[in-house]
């Protein structure tokens, strides 16, 4: 069956995912929420992964179709299916099982380090990402919006300023509040306007610690589409 990607703006892609399902020769659909694009019948697919994107949850009236991606998660969720949601896609996920999403009390931009809970590194899927096998991940952050961990949702990653990092719902939802999705060239693409920012050492960054990067973020899809 394929896989269904939802994406919430252009520029927020499937990255390295998209190269996994290539690789793997697993048919999948991307579908432009923001371009006005619909789909009517979501059983055939097998997984749903949602995207990233600046807006926020508590945007729904400027934003008229993530009411129709609320929908979405919620009939793959209802039906048992398997569920990844990135940034704004955890916290689509985390609203649709009813928890509240909110602004953070800081902006995380670029690479940071949070910690795998025990639940984590118990976690078939999860604990791909652990860092030589132990309870840290370095992961790409852009956000500025936290989320209530939903009831019966297992945390799964957490750092300091954010406590809900990472969260696992029943044996195939999980949201992630970091990009595992990034490539180096997604991130030259996203800042190449920014300001206010070291983009260069930053993207030096991502050039040292990208093999390690890609290939956990490989093997957490290896287990996730499994």
């Amino acid at each position: 069956m394929p896989v269904l990607i939802v994406k919430n703006i252009l520029v927020e892609g499937p990255g390295t995912i998209e190269a996994f399902l290539r690789d793997k020769g697993i048919p999948y659909t991307i579908l432009e929420l923001s371009k006005g694009e619909q789909i009517t019948d979501t059983g055939e697919y097998s997984h749903l992964i949602v995207m990233g994107g600046p807006m926020a949850v508590y945007e729904m009236d400027r934003y008229p179709y993530l009411p129709q991606e609320t929908d979405l998660i919620k009939s793959f969720i209802d039906r048992g299916q398997a569920v990844l949601g990135v940034c704004l896609g955890a916290q689509m996920v985390a609203h649709c099982l009813g928890a509240k999403v909110y602004p953070g009390n800081v902006k995380e931009v670029g690479w940071y380090k949070v910690d795998i809970t025990p639940a984590g590194m118990e976690d078939e899927v999860f604990s791909t990402i652990a860092i030589d096998g132990k309870p840290v991940a370095e992961v790409f952050q852009w956000h500025g919006d936290t989320f209530d961990l939903p009831e019966g949702a297992v945390r799964i990653a957490s750092s300091s300023a954010y406590p809900n990092q990472a969260f696992r719902y029943g044996s195939r939802v999980y949201a992630l509040q970091f990009h595992i999705e990034v490539t180096p060239e997604i991130l030259r693409e996203w800042f190449k306007d920014e300001k206010g920012i070291d983009v260069e050492e930053m993207l030096a960054h991502t050039e040292k610690i990208y093999p390690g990067y890609y290939k956990r973020a490989m093997n957490f899809y290896g287990k996730f589409f499994s």
